[in-house]
């Protein structure tokens, strides 16, 4: 079975945020990675977030400047499909449409080596519907990194039904080598972690269109109060400190009034119809326009950075 210390080169399909910050972080444990993408716009975009990403780091103590410079030397940037035909692993981040992933890996699995092990970034799609055109399917499964995710731990490792156990192995070595969490999930849309996510967020909408609370109040609910909580226990292991008798009595009659809508609705649906899809626009919930955009990249990579290194050391 092919293993992490096996690879030698890694090929990121994509050179948007995840593919930039993915290859950054396979770089910085010595891989020789090549980002490859379509346009040569995106793959500068991709160069500067990555200096971004630096600057952060560097301020924060996580790498030094010597070590910044070892990371960009182990990285590449190609508009040509000949970085496939030689690599170890590919991870692809490319647009989140069923049939835009089907075109590029019914090409592409039939250029990689016979043993280059695949995976898809998705936050969401079907593994196993992703598979359906790629060539040798039980090498291909799911490694969905979180934003930005250079700095948040956790990767999910989906099993789609023809992904062999020894793949969801390699990439859960994989995960290990650059000191990440694995979760090894099923496939079923959304994963776990987005399955969490939108539902709180179908909540929170539905609180703001109830007039209980505005966006801002909910966001300091997140921040200081569930955000401490979650960020050092999961879900069961705060019912069971807090007792399954009173999660149980306020579920008797919380459940019943929490929202079940079945599509997008409220303000989520207007901004995205009037294209405001947040800081990559300048606008969405919130304003970042006049250079307010980058300084909330930063503001989030270095609290993210802070939190990470206080609960997780320097991974």
């Amino acid at each position: 079975m092919k293993k992490a210390s096996d690879v030698k080169n890694i090929t990121i399909a994509g050179a948007g945020t995840m593919g930039a910050s993915m290859g950054e972080t396979f770089a910085k444990f010595g891989y020789k990675v090549t980002i490859y993408d379509l346009f040569p716009e995106a793959l500068l975009k991709a160069k500067k977030l990555i200096q971004l990403n630096h600057e952060t780091e560097i301020k924060e103590g996580i790498i030094s400047e010597e070590k910044a410079k070892d990371i960009l030397n182990n990285l590449s940037f190609t508009s040509e499909k000949d970085s496939f035909k030689t690599t170890d692993f590919v991870v692809e981040a490319i647009l989140e449409k069923i049939e835009v992933k089907h075109d590029f890996w019914k090409e592409v699995s039939n250029i990689v080596p016979d043993d280059a092990i695949l995976a898809s970034n998705t936050s969401g799609l079907s593994i196993t519907k992703i598979a359906e055109v790629i060539n040798k399917p039980e090498r291909f499964g799911g490694m969905h990194w979180i934003n930005p995710p250079h700095i948040i731990p956790l990767i999910e490792i989906i099993k789609g039904e023809k992904t062999a156990d020894e793949t969801a192995e390699f990439l859960k070595d994989m995960t290990l080598a650059v000191k990440k969490e694995p979760a090894v999930v099923n496939d079923a849309l959304g994963f776990v972690l987005n399955r969490i996510q939108l539902a709180i967020l179908r909540e929170s909408l539905h609180i703001i269109e109830e007039g209980i609370a505005d966006k801002e109040a909910v966001d300091a609910v997140m921040k200081y109060g569930l955000g401490p909580r979650y960020a050092c226990l999961g879900p069961f292991e705060v019912c069971d400190l807090g007792g399954l008798d009173i999660f149980y009595n306020i579920a008797t009659y919380l459940f019943e009034d929490l929202a079940d809508n079945k599509e997008p609705f409220g303000i989520l649906k207007e901004c995205a119809e009037r294209g405001n899809y947040g800081v990559k626009t300048e606008k969405g919930f919130y304003d970042y326009s006049d250079g307010k955009a980058e300084e909330a990249i930063k503001y989030r990579d270095m609290m993210y950075t802070k939190v990470s290194k206080c609960l997780f050391g320097d991974k």
